[in-house]
Parts: structure tokens; sequence; C-alpha cells
């Protein structure tokens, strides 16, 4: 049985994560308060912060960056999703598929 969580950046109570992302105070808190779902926004927001800052992950500096971009991301004053927000694909009546063809 999966466990769950409030998920403070989905604002809501969802599956969380099986184990701490990562060793540590952050990797904790992320894995009491974010959702699985929540997590997984993470990976496109943090290519996005490596491109945009030009980060060298070999470089402690460009990691310890990220990590603060990462907690900002899960826990800063902007951080949860604006009221009514779904993801992609979700929602009762969505059904897939592209945009509507021209006529």
């Amino acid at each position: 049985m999966s466990r769950t969580v409030f998920c403070v950046k989905l604002q809501r109570e969802l599956p969380g994560l099986d184990k701490p992302p990562f060793p540590g105070q952050l990797g904790q808190r992320i894995y009491e308060h974010i959702s699985k779902q929540a997590f997984d926004m993470w990976p496109a927001q943090q290519t996005l912060i490596i491109n945009h800052y030009g980060l060298n992950m070999a470089d402690p500096e460009a990691r310890k960056i990220l990590r603060e971009q990462m907690e900002e991301f899960f826990f800063g004053p902007q951080a949860a999703m604006p009221p009514g927000w779904e993801p992609a694909g979700a929602g009762p009546n969505r059904k897939g598929g592209g945009a509507p063809r021209r006529k």
C-alpha cells in the first residue's frame, strides 16, 4: 500500500515517494511534504535551470545553486500551483489528441 502526503506543491492529498529522493534535510523534507506527481515535475524544471544558467554539474557551486532552486520550486512562497490546476491530460472531459483539424 502506498503512503500518501498532503502535497504542498499541488495542495492536495496524493501518493508520496517511496523513499527520500536523496540524503539530507532537503531530501527528507521532500519525502514528507511532496507527492510523487509533484516530484515528477522537477526533472523538466531542473533541465530548464541548468540550461538557463549554464550550470556545470561537476562544479560544487552549480550543485548548490540547483539545490537552492529545487527548494524554491517545492517550498518557496510561489511554489503552490494555481487553484484549479490540473496536469496535462487530466480532467474529466479530457480526451487527448492534438489540436483540432483545420477545415
